[in-house]
């Protein structure tokens, strides 16, 4: 079925509470392991059939920001899904204590039940109004972004829409390009500041309700961070700042050579990478997608069904307009079996990047579509990030089909992108927790605190107020996931950390690769971060020596890169 015929049916409320809290009872009543399997399923198919309807309502009120009908669902969703939490929490005590444990885990996971405990952890029916104002600040924040405007050259853009005129070879336009935006958000940045400034307080209250010292650990139990602890995070952090900035400051260096620059470069010439330009899709967005369909048809009999069936099925909505949602994500349309992809494309080697991306996600989701309880077909997204991050190191192989004549400047990019990536991610990460740890900041202090990682992480960054909003250490409240999904970010980086261990791998043997890559993706959200990827034979981000060894194996092999013939 296509995606615009699926129907969407608002679900009462009501009536699904109701249903839970019988559940919950039969549960607690079930004399046998058969009676408590039957009801730990009817409660799967009833979370199976809600999840659904509010992914359709997200997804075409994020195609559409301005459809009224949709924006008021979510505005249902919004008040509607904390509710729900109260229901399910019950029902996650009455299985976490429940006779026959033993039995569903040994059938479905002990996941499962390691994550109803953080769940436990992470909830309490006070907490739901807080739940609820929590959903409306974040939404209005996305829509905010999404209702951009920026005029530019006579024509009249979205934030997406802005990215090609931001990485243009003309150095004067490409500058203009990044004041017209920069003063778009310095304009509207005082409804970010109000509504970033709530959430914190907001959420820092969440924490002291549960008796927790602010909002840092809840935020772990809400991430279901069940395998690693905020001091192994900061052992990461600090072997970031060891190993990996080094290496990215040089990759900036040299780039600034090429372009012709000083050392460290404003934000406008840092996004160039080369001197004639930066690598583009060797085609529109059609030519993207059969580029697309030829590596996942090559790749293997898996994706080439897998990615089939999301074409048939009109299961992506890829090209950036205005009113829609910025950002690219993939969420699953659980009754039906298949994922979503969004994206926005704009003409930039990100339309390549976040089609591989986000289909890594999605083809994660489409191998795991039968697997139960639903809340175990995506893992958390630490491990779902790998999936994602490693597919986009997989299309590499077929670059000439995607770039054309820009396929070795992509491949020189791409591997340097990967690379410095994990410093900016890393500091988000960093910025987050200073934040909550002192959640009565001013909201200059906080622009400084973000200024001075900026030192520490992005040293290639020259922070001298030639740009609005970025040269003044502002510049992270653009970052959607610092608003939506505190303590998400650092999911990125140390799944990156697992992908560049692809990367090398697949330069050596891209069928083994392949196999390690299906070995760990064939989990789904089976169990732990950490555990996964030593049932996959990968070597765990929070060992130092990992970051240390990729890091020498990706700079060496930037730094030898042939770019013979390329301005």
């Amino acid at each position: 079925m296509k995606f615009k015929d699926i129907p969407y049916e608002r679900p009462d409320i009501d009536e699904v509470k109701k249903e839970l809290e019988q559940l919950n009872k039969d549960m607690f009543n079930a004399r046998s392991s058969q009676d408590a399997e039957q009801i730990f399923l009817a409660k799967d198919r009833l979370e199976r059939k809600v999840m659904t309807m509010h992914e359709i309502a997200q997804i075409r009120q994020d195609i559409n920001t301005n459809d009224e009908f949709y924006v008021n669902e979510i505005r249902f969703w919004n008040k509607a899904l904390p509710e729900l939490e109260e229901s399910l929490a019950k029902f996650n005590e009455t299985l976490v204590f429940s006779l026959f444990q033993v039995g569903l885990s040994r059938k479905y996971g002990g996941i499962v039940f390691e994550n109803a405990k953080l769940d436990m952890k992470s909830f309490d029916p006070e907490l739901v109004p807080d739940m609820q104002r929590e959903n409306e600040l974040t939404q209005r924040y996305e829509n905010l972004l999404a209702s951009a405007q920026i005029e530019f050259e006579g024509g009249t853009y979205t934030l997406s829409q802005m990215t090609p005129f931001k990485n243009d070879p003309d150095d004067d336009r490409r500058l203009r390009a990044w004041k017209a935006e920069g003063q778009w958000y310095k304009d509207h940045q005082p409804e970010m500041d109000e509504i970033y400034d709530e959430l914190v307080h907001l959420r820092d209250g969440m924490g002291r309700k549960l008796h927790y010292d602010g909002y840092t650990e809840l935020g772990y139990y809400r991430m279901h961070r069940n395998c690693y602890t905020k001091e192994d995070v900061a052992g990461f952090r600090e072997a970031v700042q060891k190993y990996v900035v080094p290496v990215a400051a040089e990759v900036y260096k040299r780039q600034a050579e090429r372009l012709g620059k000083s050392y460290p470069m404003s934000f406008a010439d840092n996004q160039l990478e080369f001197r004639s330009g930066n690598p583009k899709p060797a085609g529109d967005a059609d030519t993207v997608l059969a580029a697309a369909k030829k590596f996942y048809d090559e790749l293997s009999p898996e994706t080439s069904e897998f990615f089939n069936t999301m074409l048939d099925n009109e299961l992506m909505d890829v090209l950036s307009r205005e009113g829609k949602r910025g950002g690219g994500y993939c969420t699953g349309l659980y009754d039906y079996e298949v994922p979503f992809i969004f994206a926005n494309f704009n003409g930039t080697k990100g339309d390549v990047e976040v089609m591989t991306h986000e289909a890594g996600h999605a083809f994660e989701a489409w191998l795991n579509r039968k697997r139960v309880p639903v809340r175990t077909i995506f893992p958390s997204m630490d491990g779902a990030e790998v999936h994602s991050m490693s597919m986009e190191f997989f299309g590499e192989l077929w670059a000439e089909d995607f770039f054309g004549k820009d396929a070795r400047k992509f491949l020189y990019s791409h591997l340097a992108g990967a690379l410095t990536f994990i410093p900016y991610g890393t500091m988000v990460d960093h910025f987050q927790h200073e934040v909550y740890a002192k959640p009565d900041m001013t909201l200059r202090e906080r622009h400084d605190v973000w200024k001075k990682l900026m030192g520490i992480y992005m040293p290639w960054e020259r922070l001298d107020g030639e740009i609005p909003f970025y040269s003044e250490g502002e510049h992270w409240q653009l970052k959607h996931h610092i608003y939506s999904s505190p303590f998400y970010y650092i999911d990125y980086c140390l799944a990156q950390t697992v992908a560049l261990e692809f990367w090398s791998m697949i330069r050596e043997d891209k069928d083994y690769a392949w196999e390690r890559y299906m070995a760990y993706t064939s989990q789904g959200g089976g169990d732990t971060f950490v555990a996964m990827l030593d049932k996959a034979r990968l070597e765990s981000p929070f060992y130092p020596e990992t970051l240390k060894r990729i890091c020498e194996k990706a700079g060496k092999y930037l730094e030898e890169f042939d770019l013979t013939g390329i301005e």
